[in-house]
């Protein structure tokens, strides 16, 4: 890896590497989450139907979840500090076209650029920490980074709500720039560059290739599907390419030269059932909160600050309890822990169901709440420290990017799934969506006891991580980010 200083967290230096890298992920998680609590004003504005409101959700997913590997790669061959830098630029354009959308159409297409700029930046901002600092501040650098972006992160449902409220939702996009801005500037004039010297190294272009088009496929063939039909030329269409991509992208993995995601890290149990885990426990979540965000505003009645507000006290709760769930799950194994972590979240989620017109914050929406943010606080880094120590040390920071993208990916599927299985695809009000809502997050509440059986079957009573540092959580499990190839 290309020789950097070794900063000593203390320092002014370090502060303004740590303050850069908490900024510049902030926006990326912030821009993820707060969309859904302007779903209802942006479809009143522009009279979308639920596929709409499908796609300005997953737009960002798409491109983040398909391109966050091949983006770690290019931060390796071409310097880390410029994918960061380059990736806020990126997003930060993005971000002011989507604040100025006259429609659906471009709104959606800002969603896109903004998930290719959170993907170069997402795995460089850790990278950059973990070559930026001496060994002995590593940790501490590391545990900064996650406190001051849950922090910061965990402001942005009130300060998203509070500018649909009394602004516009435009807003929301808007705000994502200034803090872009002063990340990008702290990143050229105070983080040190790193890069992966390792000769003749290339980028996995036709596996980015694959990989997104596979992605794209499939996605828009369940979002358009209900409202199309099946049988529709673009729905089929869509499907054969997802398919097809999928395939070819497994092959070009199995054989590439330098593949994005190698196969051989799936030779572990361990690995491949927490990523199964994985995929079942973040659909179940991000379907949940899509539609919670809908549901408290459409018919509890919510403001959109007030329906933003609501899921804060799980954020605390996972703010003051993960650094010490990391700790116990590192002496006792993550087996119980993640398992455990699923159970708890599928009993929030159920009871969370329950949540109708007229129920009270107090009573119905706050206890689940709770319980959803107990189980999401046992199961984050856990599920990480098991991912980790399932594979060499040699391969940690690849398969920890692997299953930061399957993560994602979860996200993305679970937003493109859900409505069609739970029968919405026209407007988003009334009963059917109370009906809807109340289906959705049964069905994520199962998938949360089928990954608690998976975690059981696959995952080892101890985890050895081969890293400097414990695993530390993120503003929100479905945007937790770790470090790509550290070098």
């Amino acid at each position: 890896m290309t020789a950097s200083p070794r900063l000593r967290l203390g320092t002014p230096e370090g502060r303004w590497v740590v303050g850069a890298m908490v900024l510049g992920s902030v926006v990326t998680f912030v821009a993820a989450s707060v969309v859904n609590i302007a779903l209802p004003a942006i479809e009143d504005d522009f009279d979308a139907d639920f596929a709409g409101l499908q796609w300005v959700s997953n737009g960002y997913l798409v491109t983040l979840a398909s391109l966050i590997l091949v983006a770690g790669s290019i931060g390796d061959i071409h310097g880390r500090r410029r994918a960061f830098t380059v990736g806020l630029v990126v997003f930060a354009a993005a971000s002011l076209l989507c604040a100025i959308a006259p429609n659906l159409v471009v709104l959606t297409a800002g969603r896109l650029v903004q998930g290719v700029g959170a993907a170069l930046v997402t795995p460089a901002s850790l990278a950059l920490l973990d070559a930026a600092f001496h060994p002995d501040d590593k940790s501490r650098a590391i545990a900064s980074w996650a406190s001051g972006s849950a922090l910061a992160s965990a402001a942005g449902p009130f300060v998203g709500g509070w500018l649909v409220d009394q602004v516009s939702w435009r807003w929301i996009f808007v705000v994502l720039v200034p803090p872009a801005a002063v990340a990008g500037w702290a990143a050229v004039r105070h983080v040190p560059d790193s890069r992966d010297d390792t000769p003749g190294r290339r980028l996995d272009v036709v596996g980015a290739v694959l990989a997104t088009g596979s992605i794209v496929g499939v996605v828009v063939a369940l979002v358009q599907g209900p409202v199309d039909g099946w049988d529709a030329p673009l729905v089929i269409g869509a499907m054969v390419i997802g398919v097809c991509g999928s395939v070819a992208f497994v092959l070009s993995q199995r054989h590439g030269r330098d593949p994005m995601m190698p196969l051989s890290l799936f030779s572990s149990a361990q690995f491949s059932g927490a990523n199964v885990f994985t995929l079942l426990v973040y659909f179940a979540i991000g379907g949940a909160f899509f539609f919670t965000a809908l549901q408290f505003q459409r018919t509890v009645g919510y403001s959109a600050l007030e329906a933003g507000a609501a899921l804060v006290p799980m954020n605390v709760i996972m703010i003051v309890g993960s650094p010490r769930i990391g700790g116990l799950s590192g002496r006792l194994g993550p087996r119980w822990f993640v398992a455990g972590g699923a159970a708890t979240i599928a009993v929030g989620l159920a009871w969370l169901a329950m949540v109708a017109g007229g129920s009270g914050y107090l009573l119905d929406v706050l206890p689940p709440v709770l319980v959803l943010g107990v189980g999401i606080t046992v199961m984050v880094a856990p599920l990480t420290a098991a991912v980790m120590g399932s594979v060499p040390e040699h391969e940690v920071g690849m398969a920890s990017a692997v299953n930061n993208a399957v993560a994602r990916t979860g996200s993305l599927l679970s937003v493109a799934v859900l409505p069609a299985i739970v029968g919405l695809s026209g407007e988003a009000g009334g009963e059917e969506l109370s009906d809807g809502y109340r289906l959705a997050l049964l069905i994520s509440a199962a998938l949360c006891v089928v990954g608690a059986f998976v975690a059981m079957s696959t995952i080892g009573r101890g985890a050895d991580l081969h890293t400097a540092h414990a695993p530390e959580p993120t503003s929100g499990c479905a945007q937790r980010s770790v470090p790509v190839r550290s070098g």
